[in-house]
């Protein structure tokens, strides 16, 4: 497989920034709603010193004044391929560096680059490259959609190039990534997948099930032998039945798996996501985008992989047959729509849009709450819960936006 060419869509303007800050220096943010971890504080400050959250504020740290808005943690994305015209999958380092940027600038300070299937060839060269982002700091590591999954349920994914998971092809590609492979999304039902779920479990990466034709007892199976994640709930799996309770029950039901959920009213009813939350709880929950290269940019044609997508009203489906084709979701419209829409707290949003993902990626020491020692990666909120500021690592990536 070659590298597709590039994204056709529509440039959005670019964001303005009114309220300039003074980049390095100490802030403090003051008189917001912070979410903390075990509760949330009205009048409430946080301190920002370097790149990380501090206990005290230095005399020479420059106040904000956040009253009336929101302080929460940035985002954190387990399944991205791609954003702003730009593709994780196929794209240059500058196109990645693009894509990473656009949903910075929408809330999203930690992510994870997904690619999709392809010919293992062309798999390993993209994890090469993907882990040296990871190692920059870039990208917090690698997860490989396929091609380890079923032809009954392979969503926007080629046929042609779909194979089972054997254990030597899926430690070829958790190799290539150099130790930055965190998650690999296999059809654990197909020959080898139980023994791919040992070896990914061995290896300390994340074992997924997704775009999977597996019963319930075959799923089961594949949670107790070390599968930890459902790839995006519902979406390319059977569906809940009566008799047949399919992969769904035994993911939801299971304390020991977190599952993805597309919240972007296209993927799920609000009902689906709610059934999610009721059986799962914040905690197993993560809010992922699985957004391509249209997320942040616009209507259009784009590849996916091998396949070309048609993007229009925000949508993205395959060309060929019409099948939706990942999001052009951003995690900043999730957590609105999660509060607006889905009725959640702002606090169970919070979880399974930061500290959930953070956890199971393993960064919970650095990332996922608001803490002192942790990086100092936070959004401003305003009251309608619109995204008016975006801090990474003590920078601002969009200065406060308060007037």
């Amino acid at each position: 497989m070659t590298d597709a060419p590039g994204a056709r869509g529509t440039a959005r303007p670019a964001i303005t920034h009114p309220h300039p800050a003074t980049p390095g220096t100490p802030t403090v943010l003051t008189g917001a709603t912070v979410v903390l971890p075990t509760e949330t504080v009205t009048n409430g400050r946080v301190v920002v010193n370097g790149t990380r959250i501090a206990a005290t504020a230095p005399e020479n740290a420059q106040v904000i004044d956040a009253a009336g808005h929101y302080v929460i943690p940035g985002f954190v994305d387990l399944h991205n391929h791609g954003g702003g015209g730009a593709s994780f999958t196929s794209g240059s380092v500058d196109d990645i560096l693009k894509g990473i940027h656009t949903h910075r600038l929408h809330g999203t300070t930690t992510l994870v680059a997904s690619t999709v299937t392809g010919d293992m060839d062309f798999l390993t060269r993209r994890a090469g490259l993907l882990s040296e982002l990871a190692e920059q700091g870039e990208i917090a590591g690698v997860h490989f959609e396929g091609p380890f999954i079923s032809p009954c349920r392979k969503g926007a994914h080629s046929e042609a190039l779909l194979r089972d998971p054997h254990p030597a092809d899926v430690r070829k590609l958790i190799d290539a990534a150099r130790g930055r492979a965190k998650m690999v999304t296999l059809a654990t039902e197909l020959p080898g997948g139980l023994d791919s779920v040992r070896l990914l479990a061995d290896h300390g990466v994340i074992a997924a099930i997704g775009h999977t034709d597996a019963t319930y007892e075959q799923t089961v199976e594949a949670i107790d032998a070390g599968a930890t994640v459902a790839t995006h709930l519902f979406n390319a799996m059977p569906p809940l039945g009566h008799r047949s309770p399919g992969p769904i029950t035994a993911l939801l039901e299971d304390d020991r798996i977190t599952v993805e959920l597309i919240n972007d009213g296209t993927h799920l009813h609000p009902a689906a996501l709610q059934l999610a939350f009721h059986h799962a709880g914040a905690d197993r929950v993560a809010f992922i985008t699985d957004a391509m290269d249209a997320a942040g940019f616009g209507d259009g044609r784009y590849w996916l992989g091998p396949l070309e997508v048609e993007v229009a009203d925000g949508v993205a489906r395959l060309l060929e047959d019409g099948t939706i084709a990942g999001s052009t979701l951003t995690l900043d419209r999730a957590f609105k729509r999660a509060v607006t829409v889905d009725g959640l707290s702002v606090e169970d949003a919070v979880t399974a849009l930061s500290a959930t993902p953070a956890r199971l990626l393993g960064l919970a020491d650095t990332i996922g709450s608001l803490e002192p020692g942790k990086y100092a990666d936070l959004l401003l909120l305003d009251s309608a819960y619109d995204l008016k500021g975006v801090m990474r690592r003590g920078e601002w990536v969009v200065p406060p936006q308060l007037g």
